[in-house]
C-alpha cells in the first residue's frame, strides 16, 4: 500500500494506540487488577511484572486500549480515513467570532455535521483549537455553541471568546445525527463518537489558522466521558476537561450498569459480570498520563458519585507520579448537582490555556 505523506501522523497515532503491538490474552488480562495499574503482562514470558518505568507502562497502556476495544469494538484504521471533503453549510457573524455549520467526511457512508467557532483574531494569527463535546441533550451540539438556551453548556462560546478555535461535533443517535452504526461496522456508538472526534481533529489540522501542536477536549456528562474516551485513543489531545463524566462501573448506580449498555453507549458491557469487566475508568485516566486532566465532580451529582471519582483518580495517580506529572491531574468538588457551574468552567479554561497557549 502506498502511504501518503499526510497519513504519517495518523499511522504514528495508531501505533501509539497499540493497533499492531502485543496485547495480553484473555487469561493474562484477567490477572491484571483494576486497583493496581503499575502491573503489566510481559509479551515474552506472559508473566505479570511490575511497572517501574514509563517504557514499561506502555505495555499496560496498550492492554487498556485493547480492553476498551473488546467492549467498544475496534478503532477504525486507515481504510476508513478517506478525504475529509469538508463544506461550509452556513456562516454567522457573532461579533468577535464566526460560527460556521460545517460537514466533514468521517468515513465512507458517513458525514458529520458540526459547528466550528473561530475568533476573528485567528484569521490574522493562528490560535489553539479544541473539541467541545455536548451532554445528553435533544439539541446535541447546538447547546455548546449557544443555540440551546442552556447557559452552563455554552463552554464553546465562552472558549471562543477566550481565543480558542472550537469544533463541536454531534454524538451519534442524538439530535438529528443518526449514522447507521451496524451498517458502518460499529458495535457501539461510543467508538463511532471516538472516530468522529478523531476525524474532527484531522479536519482542524487542515485549517490554516489552527495551531496543530496539540489540541484540547472538554465535555460535560456524556461529553465528559466522550472526551476521556477520545483522548485515550488520540494523543494529539494534550489537555482534557471532564465535568460529571464518570465514576467506577462498580459504583455507578450501585453496580447497575444498565445505563452504560444502551444503544448509544456500549451494548457489549452487558456480556460481562462486574468482576469480569475488561476495563474501568481508573485505567482510562491512567492511559491519559502525563497529559493534563481537569475533573469536576460535584458533591450533589445524582449520576456519578464524587467519592468514587476520588477513588478512581487515586488509583490512576501512581501512573502520573511515574511521569513526575502529579500536578497535571486535578479534581474539584463543587457544591452543586449534575452541572458544570461557572467557577468550575473558569478553572477548567485556565488549565486549557496553560497547556495550549504556551
Amino acid at each position: 500500500m502506498h502511504v501518503k505523506p499526510e497519513w504519517l501522523p495518523w499511522i504514528a497515532c495508531l501505533f501509539c494506540c497499540g493497533q499492531s503491538t502485543f496485547a495480553p490474552t484473555e487469561a493474562q488480562a484477567a490477572s491484571l487488577t483494576r486497583t493496581n495499574l503499575l502491573q503489566y503482562v510481559s509479551g515474552s514470558s506472559g508473566e505479570l511484572r511490575a511497572v517501574r518505568t514509563t517504557l514499561e507502562w506502555e505495555h499496560r497502556r496498550r492492554a487498556i486500549l485493547t480492553a476498551m476495544q473488546e467492549v467498544m469494538g475496534p478503532l477504525p484504521g486507515i481504510e476508513k480515513r478517506g478525504a475529509l471533503q469538508p463544506r461550509v453549510i452556513e456562516e454567522t457573524d457573532c461579533g468577535t467570532y464566526v460560527r460556521r455549520l460545517i460537514e466533514y467526511h468521517a468515513e465512507p457512508g458517513s458525514r458529520v455535521p458540526a459547528y466550528l467557532l473561530v475568533p476573528k483574531a485567528a484569521f490574522a494569527r493562528k490560535a489553539p483549537a479544541l473539541l467541545a463535546l455536548h451532554q445528553t441533550h435533544a439539541l446535541g451540539q447546538k447547546v455548546v455553541v449557544g443555540l440551546g438556551n442552556s447557559p452552563d453548556d455554552e463552554y464553546g462560546v465562552e472558549l471562543v471568546k477566550r481565543g480558542f478555535i472550537v469544533l463541536a461535533p454531534p454524538y451519534p443517535l442524538l439530535a438529528e445525527y443518526n449514522p447507521p452504526l451496524t451498517q458502518l461496522g460499529y458495535v457501539s456508538a461510543s467508538m463511532k463518537a471516538i472516530w468522529d472526534n478523531m476525524r474532527g481533529l484531522d479536519y482542524l489540522e487542515t485549517l490554516p489558522f489552527v495551531k496543530t501542536n496539540g489540541f484540547g477536549a472538554i465535555g460535560h456528562s456524556l461529553g465528559g466521558h466522550n472526551a476521556l474516551f477520545t483522548a485515550a485513543f488520540d494523543q494529539r489531545i494534550k489537555a482534557i476537561v471532564s465535568s460529571c463524566g464518570f465514576d467506577s462501573f462498580q459504583d455507578y448506580k450501585d453496580g447497575n450498569i444498565k445505563g452504560w449498555t444502551g444503544l448509544r453507549y456500549m451494548p457489549n458491557l452487558s456480556k460481562y459480570s462486574m468482576a469480569e469487566l475488561p476495563f474501568d475508568f481508573s485505567e482510562i485516566i491512567g492511559a491519559l498520563a502525563p497529559r493534563s486532566l481537569f475533573v469536576s465532580a460535584p458533591t450533589g451529582d445524582h449520576n456519578f458519585k464524587w467519592r468514587s471519582v476520588d477513588a478512581v483518580v487515586a488509583t490512576a495517580k501512581p501512573v502520573y507520579e511515574l511521569y513526575g506529572a502529579s500536578e497535571k491531574l486535578q479534581v474539584r468538588h463543587p457544591d452543586c448537582k449534575h452541572s458544570f457551574p461557572p467557577e468550575m468552567r473558569q478553572a477548567a479554561y485556565e488549565v486549557l490555556e496553560n497547556v495550549l497557549k504556551r
